[in-house]
């Protein structure tokens, strides 16, 4: 099984930056591959968090084509502030 996680090599972005939610999402092939992907959004007016999950999922299949069809094991998306 091929397990990547996406690693940021540069400091965060300045808060202005970074979207108004923070989001991770696991998405799995058993045996066969696994991604977890993490980042910043800011939904569009009016989108429900299905609306972001989906957008959120899409853009990982995009970056990994080989999960389209995925399993979700995990899904987070939460306002990004302490």
């Amino acid at each position: 099984m091929t397990t990547r996680n996406a690693q940021t090599t540069t400091p965060a972005p300045d808060r202005a930056e970074q979207g108004s939610h923070h989001w991770v999402l696991t998405l799995v092939l058993p045996g066969r591959a696994a991604a977890t992907q993490y980042g910043t959004l800011t939904p569009a007016p009016g989108a429900t968090r299905y609306d972001t999950f989906l957008t959120i999922r899409q853009y990982v299949v995009d970056e990994y084509p080989e999960l389209t069809g995925a399993t979700v094991v995990f899904f987070a998306l939460e306002a990004n502030q302490l």
